[in-house]
């Protein structure tokens, strides 16, 4: 197969902590029915993300995120990559991150059964590889919470 022409990427992720993002935006969407992250810092010793939501999320609700996306990483799960058209996209990926200037060929990248999106970044080969992910702490404001977290 002919190696497909994506954007460039600008900047080189930690792979377990990338996937681990992956895996908290699907539990974000799941658990709150928000969009993925809005904006995200992704760092190999800590990260944090922003979701908006409603209200705000009780302690009890922030530990059910953190024992969530541990299970997912350790089901052990496949992390799989796959390249389709713009026009063949599986239903309920979301493409508001994209660029304007978006390649005709979309790389997606699968997270067991758990998690699909449009991704150029690095990820591990299986979620085993990931560790265990820890919330060190949280705040909401004005419908935006904003999660820290670290692997472990």
């Amino acid at each position: 197969m002919e190696q497909p022409i994506l954007n460039e990427h600008n900047k080189r992720e930690y792979p377990p902590m990338h996937t681990a993002e992956h895996i908290l935006n699907q539990t974000m969407v799941r658990m709150f029915g928000c969009d993925r992250s809005k904006s995200s810092h992704i760092e190999r010793k800590k990260s944090k993300c922003d979701y908006f939501l409603e209200s705000e999320p009780t302690a009890e609700d922030i530990q059910k995120i953190e024992n969530q996306v541990n299970e997912v990483i350790a089901g052990n799960h496949p992390v799989g990559i796959s390249f389709v058209s713009i026009e063949e996209v599986p239903q309920g990926v979301d493409l508001n991150k994209l660029p304007i200037d978006v390649s005709e060929t979309l790389r997606i990248v699968k997270v067991g059964d758990y998690d699909v999106c449009a991704c150029i970044g690095t990820h591990v080969e299986n979620t085993a590889e990931i560790g265990t992910f820890k919330i060190i702490s949280y705040d909401y404001s004005d419908g935006r919470l904003r999660l820290r977290f670290k692997l472990v």
